[in-house]
């Protein structure tokens, strides 16, 4: 009986120590962006939106809307960003979306899925499709998985922590973009 009384208290203690480093991997600091973003873009009658991004002049961000479905966010740096300036200026959203996609620096490229337009989620939900991002050469699939993608619940934590505070700040600028005077 004292035995199993101390196993109660160990784990109610590791419950207690783990469960708010476990919520705090859960939450998703981009989906009030993308619910912010979607209602925007749904708004302004919009499929596509782009922006400056990063401290740079070489930088830029745009994405894709489906409504109710998906959003597809994609961030990187021109080595020769002209063609973007003159298309955010002509308000060219979805051309700079495509021309990020297919030639931007590749180390500097993030490309997030958000299946769902709903922001970043840790793993995948009921059968619901998962989110994935493209971070230069790596590939994530925010599935909850980490074992099939060899790696561990720490470094899949990062991952998806990192990755989702990229996405933030992806969304903001293109909230920026939307609510700036025309």
């Amino acid at each position: 009986m004292v035995k199993l009384s101390c196993v109660r208290r160990y784990a109610l203690v590791a419950a207690a120590v783990l469960a708010p480093a476990l919520a705090a991997a859960q939450d998703s600091k981009s989906a009030v962006l993308a619910v912010e973003l979607t209602q925007l873009l749904d708004t302004a009658k919009l499929d596509s939106i782009a922006s400056r991004h990063g401290g740079g002049q070489d930088g830029f961000v745009g994405a894709l809307y489906f409504p109710g479905s998906q959003l597809l966010v994609v961030s990187g740096t021109f080595a020769a960003p002209e063609r973007a300036s003159a298309l955010l200026l002509q308000k060219s959203y979805r051309d700079i979306y495509i021309d990020l996609n297919s030639a931007s620096v590749p180390a500097s490229k993030v490309f997030i899925s958000d299946l769902g337009a709903n922001g970043l989620r840790f793993r995948r939900e009921d059968n619901r499709p998962y989110d994935s991002a493209d971070i230069g050469s790596k590939a994530y699939a925010f599935d909850g998985d980490w074992g099939k993608a060899k790696i561990s619940r720490d470094e899949y934590t990062k991952a998806y922590q990192t990755t989702d505070e990229q996405y933030a700040t992806m969304l903001q600028a293109l909230i920026a973009q939307l609510k700036k005077p025309s």
